[in-house]
């Protein structure tokens, strides 16, 4: 079933890369993607699957983000995004520095480099991780470059390998 997207161009973004294994060892990340389902069980378009570390992922291609993946979501981690805008933090962990970094090996840590980073003034560390604001992002990568967790990158893999 194709549908026509609408411009500005939108779609969901799950903000957890993975890094924890939550749902493997119990031990990771309680705020990251539990890989129950939901979202996949609620999109009628097929575009959500669970990546091969079991956590939900977006094909931007076939989602229209009507939202309802972002809804059901028991963890609260699925948001709709810009497409326009290509660097985005694939992180929710609220822990602090270390033991975000024992949690998950791709933890933001809340260090505050990417804040300090960005010439936009677009990203704000937020419940100890980084939060970007999509209104003032400039997609210039600076924060994804600098971040030392790579819990920020680019999705088209330029700045930072696509994950």
């Amino acid at each position: 079933m194709a549908v026509k997207k609408r411009f500005p161009y939108r779609a969901a973004l799950v903000a957890c890369n993975g890094g924890c294994r939550t749902a493997k060892d119990g031990q990771g990340c309680a705020d990251g993607c539990i890989g129950c389902g939901a979202c996949i069980q609620e999109c009628k378009f097929g575009a959500i699957f669970l990546n091969e570390y079991g956590v939900a992922e977006v094909d931007e291609e076939k989602c229209i983000a009507c939202g309802k993946c972002a809804k059901v979501c028991p963890q609260e981690i699925i948001h709709i995004h810009e497409c326009a805008n290509y660097i985005v933090v694939k992180c929710s962990n609220k822990s602090k520095g270390a033991a975000a970094k024992k949690q998950c090996e791709v933890s933001c840590i809340g260090c505050g480099i990417c804040e300090k980073t960005c010439t936009a003034s677009a990203i704000q560390i937020t419940e100890n991780h980084a939060v970007i604001n999509e209104e003032l992002c400039l997609s210039c990568g600076m924060c994804a470059v600098k971040c030392p967790q790579h819990a920020i990158y680019d999705l088209r893999g330029i700045y930072t390998e696509i994950k």
